[in-house]
């Protein structure tokens, strides 16, 4: 962390976490943080952002009621190889009544940079129509386990080469 008020706005969410979540979720907040991306309280959420090209590419939270737990939401609309749980996590997004669809892909959206089908989450709906998601977005990832973590560094990886090539103009 950059700061001591980002250290404690930290520290504040993952002293909700019991023991095995604190330790996934410090594991994907240090490596965001390795990669520049710098926490800030958005509402009830934390937003992970990079200085060089103002993109969010996490987020994370706890759910609202008696037994709240942890959420997990990343942006990685620019990958393309990734396991079967995270095509069904697009699948999912794409197939709800209320989702997210890209502009882009027609010329109406020029908030990202980049060829538009390179940015979009494409997925497959469940009446097996091809449809494309707002790249914008981060999606939850339900119920992050610790064999995830691997893979999830993975797609922060990919989706950050992408933005800073894409967004900053800088290649890695």
């Amino acid at each position: 962390m950059k700061t001591k008020k980002q250290q404690e706005l930290i520290e504040l969410y993952l002293s909700q976490l019991d023991d095995e979540k604190q330790a996934i979720y410090r594991e994907l907040i240090v490596y965001l943080s390795e990669l520049g991306y710098n926490p800030k309280k958005e509402g009830l959420r934390i937003s992970f952002k990079h200085d060089m090209h103002r993109k969010q590419i996490a987020k994370i939270g706890m759910t609202k009621g008696k037994q709240p737990k942890p959420i997990f939401m990343l942006r990685f609309s620019a990958c393309r190889n990734y396991s079967k749980r995270f095509k069904d996590i697009v699948n999912e997004a794409v197939s709800k009544d209320n989702f997210k669809e890209s502009r882009c892909v027609n010329n109406n959206c020029n908030w990202c940079a980049g060829d538009a089908k390179s940015h979009v989450y494409i997925g497959e709906s469940s009446d097996g129509t091809l449809k494309f998601h707002c790249g914008a977005s981060a999606l939850e990832i339900p119920d992050v386990k610790s064999e995830d973590i691997l893979e999830i560094k993975t797609l922060i990886k990919e989706e950050h080469i992408y933005l800073m090539k894409n967004e900053a103009g800088i290649e890695s």
